[in-house]
């Protein structure tokens, strides 16, 4: 036998085995729409024997509803036929010989061989993966997607075909076809992790051309040293193994005939990394050593990007629903006082019906009064929050005097106070400032008010304001229960409430606001507080104009 006779057995041998062991459906069509070969793999996915399926046409592997349109889609490209996904953006669904559908992926490639032409079908069973993404929306819980097991056992040994030299010939063709056209990167190694075949797909997503790779790398070298560092610890873990070589780690399981699709990424040769599902076979002689072994992987991407996008959109659904139970929660709790409140205050007032009655009435008539207006608070917060998220506060700059302003604030206010409870209040620095008055008064009123709450009787509470170089310091202090030092972490959170503030009305958003509307004004939130001691809050306003006003451009850009 001649040395290139030898060659071309060896050539055919090598596509032979990729043919027989690839972890994917392949189904080669005449251009009449006949099945001329099929690899064992689609065999076993679709249930049939190679006899039940060659010569046969490729609608008995379609369901019948898509028989006439796909031979006519069949025609179409077999005139003009280009390597490419099948039914893209579409379901696509095969029928298997027991006559169950299973929904599958679609990979169309072509060769012309002795001058006919050949279509090649690489296919890919995608029920499980299409069961895991229902099961992710259904449940709304399960972040993780899952995706199907593309191997299959593979340990029939591969019987030695005799075939003539044109059958030889043709194998060979179709094994170079499938080699080059797999949507997939195909990586083969000897036993010492050598490779031995490196793909055009691999060849395009890895960066390395093949001379640059077969007989000088192994698979190590494109892939992450962590992720290696972490398949050893868990084979440690699950079979007390402790191997040193790293590619001995990668192949351990395919030596155990244990086959498994797994996520690591790869390095390009340009040094950056894409994710890649990856699945390991190990390859047997006919004497059943292993010979080599032969790694399968896809870019994933684009899946990786999608589940991502999903978890963020999952997020964001449980935070909102989080939110929504929340304020049901405290709209229950904080309405149903003041509403019990004008109801009894009412129901009594009907009572007290002569003159000597007055004093009763007008004490009822306050209570009605200031449960009201403390329902009027609320929903002023709620709508206040409502108009933040929505972006619909906008800052408007006016001059004025902040001692005078922060004086009429504070007798608007007193009203609220405890008994005996008074206030101090104390200005240095110029007193024109530019700010907005509503935002600072909204920021007064909740700090002043939130003093007053927490307060006990005959407390003072000490208001300060200081104008400087393009900044203005407000601070607001009380001789109140005092906030934790966890607390603190999350006084500016929507509905958060102080551990030691459970019966004290509130509904948890006004620091909160307050937080949001310094932020508007190019200010910072600051508190300094011990149980039992006091709280103080300090805002530092930057002041100064240009520089403001270029912020707030910035923010409602």
């Amino acid at each position: 036998m001649s040395i290139a006779s030898l060659h071309k057995i060896q050539y055919s041998n090598h596509f032979e085995t990729i043919f027989e062991y690839a972890t994917m459906g392949i189904v080669i069509i005449d251009a009449q729409g006949k099945i001329a070969a099929v690899n064992p793999y689609a065999l076993k996915e679709f249930g049939y024997k190679q006899n039940e399926l060659i010569g046969k046409e490729v609608e008995i592997l379609i369901p019948s509803r898509f028989h006439e349109s796909h031979s006519k889609h069949h025609l179409v490209y077999i005139e003009k036929p280009v390597t490419r996904p099948m039914g893209k953006g579409k379901d696509l669904v095969g029928k298997k010989k027991d006559g169950t559908e299973m929904a599958v992926e679609i990979s169309l490639s072509n060769y012309e061989l002795y001058g006919k032409k050949y279509v090649i079908a690489f296919i890919n069973n995608i029920t499980l993966r299409k069961k895991a993404e229902a099961k992710i929306v259904k449940l709304n819980n399960e972040l993780e997607a899952t995706v199907e097991d593309r191997t299959r056992d593979l340990n029939h040994a591969l019987q030695q075909l005799k075939i003539s030299q044109v059958t030889l010939e043709q194998t060979n063709a179709y094994q170079k076809a499938i080699l080059e056209n797999a949507g997939a990167m195909i990586i083969a190694t000897d036993k010492a992790g050598i490779i031995k075949l490196f793909n055009p797909e691999a060849s395009l997503n890895i960066g390395y051309p093949e001379t640059e790779v077969i007989d000088k790398m192994t698979p190590m070298n494109f892939h992450v040293r962590s992720e290696i560092d972490k398949k050893r610890k868990e084979l440690f873990k699950e079979f007390g193994l402790n191997i040193k070589e790293d590619f001995e780690v990668m192949v351990e399981k395919s030596r155990r005939n244990i086959h498994e699709e797994q996520q690591y990424n790869y390095i390009r040769k340009d040094a950056t990394t894409f994710p890649v599902s990856l699945t390991i076979t190990a390859m047997y002689d006919r004497k059943g050593e292993i010979i080599g072994y032969m790694g399968i992987s896809s870019d994933i991407s684009e899946r990786k990007k999608a589940e991502e996008d999903l978890l963020q959109s999952l997020g964001k659904e449980k935070e909102l629903s989080d939110l929504k139970s929340r304020f049901l929660s405290m709209a229950s709790h904080e309405f149903r006082t003041p509403l019990s409140t004008v109801l009894s205050s009412a129901y009594l007032i009907e009572k007290y019906s002569s003159t000597k009655d007055q004093p009763n009435r007008i004490k009822h008539l306050h209570r009605i009064i200031s449960s009201v207006n403390m329902l009027t608070d609320i929903l002023n917060d709620f709508l206040s929050i409502g108009k933040i998220e929505e972006g619909k506060i906008q800052v408007r700059l006016t001059n004025f005097d902040i001692q005078q302003f922060i004086k009429t604030v504070i007798e608007e206010i007193k009203g609220t106070f405890q008994k005996q409870q008074h206030v101090h209040y104390s200005h240095k620095g110029p007193t024109e400032v530019d700010m907005d008055q509503s935002l600072l008064k909204h920021i007064i009123f909740n700090l002043v008010s939130n003093a007053v709450k927490f307060s006990p009787e005959k407390s003072l509470i000490e208001i300060k304001t200081i104008n400087r170089k393009q900044q203005l310091l407000l601070s607001v202090k009380d001789q109140g229960m005092g906030i934790s030092k966890e607390d603190q972490k999350h006084l500016m959170e929507r509905f958060f409430r102080g551990a030691n503030a459970g019966n004290i009305q509130g509904t948890g958003l006004g620091l909160h606001i307050v937080s949001k509307y310094a932020g508007l004004m190019n200010g910072t939130v600051e508190c300094s507080s011990e149980l039992e001691k006091g709280t103080e809050f300090m805002i530092t306003f930057k002041t100064n104009v240009k520089s403001h006003e270029k912020d707030i451009t910035d923010r409602r850009q």
